[in-house]
């Protein structure tokens, strides 16, 4: 007796890739939303150290890290020497740089949150650190580092002009994770690897 193999109707197969699809939809669309609220947060936080330093200036007519009286106001501040500037690179782990200590004079005026007395740069969204300097031409910055080329281009665009090497933002490829800015793109790469640090005027 012969028996009759059964395989897959034309109609099996086809509600199978239909469910491939829609499960493959939806994986892609969490990954799109993720991106988009890591996007907002990097941007939410762009704009509240910029506040936050910003007011510091205004309240204590001094600037986050350089006030030479944090130390009269907070015990266990450090204060600063004064010379109207945010020394040292943002991504400082070096307590005697104006730029790490300026964290810990926004958190003891209750401008930012985080442990004062520990005196780090927070983290960002996409796992790189936000950091505080004064660049070359005197101007006050606010650096995020380890950015995927989408991330970098999408805050450039919604805050600026999407060109990395112009305007009030301006990005830098990585050599490594958090390195300084020091090569200045001129096209963002969104080759899966490359990652960037952005810096915008205060």
């Amino acid at each position: 007796m012969q028996h009759r193999q059964q395989g897959f109707t034309l109609i099996e197969i086809a509600i199978v890739l239909v469910i491939i699809g829609v499960l493959l939809g939806g994986i892609l669309k969490g990954q799109e939303m993720l991106t988009q609220s890591k996007i907002r947060a990097i941007e939410k936080e762009l704009d509240g150290v910029a506040i936050a330093i910003l007011g510091y200036r205004d309240r204590y007519k001094a600037l986050p890290g350089d006030d030479s009286q944090a130390n009269a106001r907070w015990t266990d501040a450090t204060s600063g020497n004064g010379t109207g500037t945010i020394e040292g690179e943002f991504n400082t782990s070096d307590g005697t740089k104006a730029s790490l200590r300026a964290w810990q004079h926004l958190r003891f005026a209750g401008l930012i949150s985080g442990d004062a007395e520990g005196g780090k740069q927070p983290t960002n969204a996409a796992g790189g650190i936000t950091g505080i300097a004064s660049n070359t031409a005197g101007n006050l910055i606010v650096c995020t580092t380890n950015l995927p080329a989408k991330i970098a281009n999408a805050i450039d665009t919604n805050q600026d002009d999407g060109l990395p090497e112009k305007g009030s933002i301006q990005a830098y490829e990585q050599t490594a994770h958090n390195t300084p800015q020091t090569d200045l793109a001129t096209a963002y790469k969104d080759d899966g690897s490359t990652q960037y640090t952005i810096c915008r005027k205060v």
